[in-house]
């Protein structure tokens, strides 16, 4: 079974990405900076105690460090999920074990490729997520590491809740399927990108947004 981390794992799209690889047979590392949503997420997941749950702050390298040491601790593995602090700890940590394959999905947002009314730094920070992805992509193909990217649309979480209504209404005319995702649906494409069936893709951003901004 491999190791695979899926930072904000304590609810929406994270929980579910940890749901599906653990019913794929991976073993999950679940963090989140709240440590009890993670400790719930690592509770509902197929055989719990084969799984760790753990506080991290992803803009603390020092925190970053501290998962993947632990998780090596526990499972005799490091990791591999991540995005820029964590991207960097694994990856050395992949090379310092001599670990010569992995996968690395980072999630970013349709948002980041179109743009949104009110939401220029998040816009930005999810564009700069593609970036990452497809430098990482060049960058890490040499030492047999694989990155990508996925780009959800509205999906059916906590942080889609608190969109005002007419918003929501607005979005869905522009979505051709004309619904917004579950969060199992992200999360079954986090899976395929991590798995062994995605062996010949690096530097992909997929959309999985019912054909928002195609």
């Amino acid at each position: 079974m491999s190791v695979r981390t899926a930072d904000g794992g304590g609810g929406g799209i994270g929980r579910a990405v940890c749901r599906i690889l653990a019913r794929d047979g991976a073993r999950v590392v679940a963090t989140d900076i709240n440590s009890k949503s993670v400790e719930e997420t690592v509770s509902m997941l197929v055989n719990p105690g084969e799984h760790v749950a753990l506080s991290m702050n992803v803009t603390d390298k020092a925190s970053v460090e501290s998962v993947v040491k632990a998780t090596i601790d526990k499972l005799q593995a490091p990791p591999s999920l991540g995005t820029f602090l964590v991207t960097q700890v694994v990856t050395s940590a992949l090379v310092e074990h001599g670990i010569t394959s992995g996968s690395i999905v980072n999630l970013s947002s349709i948002m980041g490729k179109t743009g949104n009314i009110g939401q220029c730094n998040y816009g930005a920070s999810k564009a700069a997520v593609q970036g990452l992805t497809k430098s990482s992509a060049l960058e890490l193909a040499r030492v047999g590491v694989r990155v990508n990217c996925v780009l959800p649309g509205f999906t059916q979480t906590p942080m889609v809740e608190t969109v005002p209504e007419k918003v929501q209404k607005k979005v869905l005319k522009l979505t051709p399927l004309n619904r917004f995702a579950q969060p199992e649906e992200i999360a079954e494409v986090v899976a395929f990108l991590l798995s062994d069936k995605s062996s010949f893709m690096t530097g992909s951003c997929v959309e999985v947004t019912g054909g928002l901004g195609m």
